[in-house]
């Protein structure tokens, strides 16, 4: 696996030789997979500490839900519930915290109260300003591939080839950035598990992952309780099982052993603890 070595003002990452496990923490009441626990102010900035003190490299937080259907938010109510979580957390944490956002006036506000990458599901394409938010302050950027919106994604996700066509697509949004400003030592993609995907189209991607490594950046997975996991692991004639159960989490355990194999620098997970102790154990064998 290729080493990166990701410095910015603060923080510094090495991927490759230890695998990275960003925490999610949604603060959204309409949440697929905690539904609406960590919405609150308080409830997030204590559920962010569980997942540092449980071993987690980075924070990820969330003020707009992306589950397929999900309506979207303000950019209003989206600032007022990620940013007195982001300026508690970044008060008492040293690990970087990210902003998953679409909109640049959240960013924006977001590195000013002490977030320090931008995790983008539309890789730059739903606010066209947020790459030059991005390029002025030269923090890391995820960039994700997603077929549609989270609003239409599901609705009979076609390709004829998913891996070839996401493959493109995120050459092309790497060409696009660092065309704007963004460096591209800075670039971390996500070939978006579960975003405009049936459920072959996420086996073949993770099956299929070293295909991305030759783009030339750390790739992020992020599978953690997704639908196609609840799909495989759930006994008929169930529809769905919820996705905090335990054997959803050995599945999701397992897609995110298979994606570290296959090539993954980061691993983005509701459960820090299980990953930590899968990851470290896996890491150890890799390295041996």
């Amino acid at each position: 696996m290729t080493e990166y070595r990701l410095r910015w003002p603060g923080h510094e990452l090495v991927l490759g030789t230890r695998t990275a496990i960003m925490g999610i923490v949604n603060v959204t009441p309409d949440s697929f997979s905690d539904g609406g626990r960590f919405h609150t102010p308080d409830a997030a900035v204590e559920q962010g500490r569980r997942l540092a003190q449980a071993g987690a490299d980075i924070i990820d937080i969330g003020g707009e839900s992306t589950r397929p259907f999900a309506d979207p938010v303000t950019e209003k109510v989206e600032r007022e519930r990620v940013i007195p979580v982001i300026e508690a957390l970044a008060a008492q944490l040293d690990i970087p915290i990210s902003i998953d956002t679409t909109k640049a006036a959240v960013a924006a506000a977001a590195l000013a109260a002490g977030a320090s990458i931008i995790n983008d599901i539309s890789a730059l394409r739903m606010d066209r300003e947020l790459c030059a938010v991005a390029a002025r302050a030269q923090v890391p950027v995820i960039v994700m591939h997603m077929k549609g919106t989270p609003g239409n994604m599901q609705l009979n996700p076609v390709y004829d080839d998913v891996v070839a066509e996401v493959r493109q697509f995120l050459s092309d949004t790497i060409d696009h950035a660092v065309d704007r400003g963004i460096r591209r030592h800075n670039l971390i993609i996500d070939p978006g598990i579960g975003f405009g995907k049936t459920g072959h189209h996420n086996l073949l991607l993770l099956k299929h992952l070293k295909k991305f490594e030759t783009l030339g950046v750390p790739i992020l997975v992020g599978t953690s309780r997704k639908r196609f996991i609840r799909n495989i692991v759930k006994t008929p004639p169930q529809e769905d099982i919820a996705p905090d159960r335990p054997e959803v989490e050995s599945g999701t355990q397992a897609s995110m052993a298979a994606a570290i194999i296959n090539g993954a620098h980061i691993v983005r997970v509701h459960d820090v603890a299980n990953t930590r102790a899968m990851v470290d154990v896996l890491d150890a064998i890799r390295l041996a």
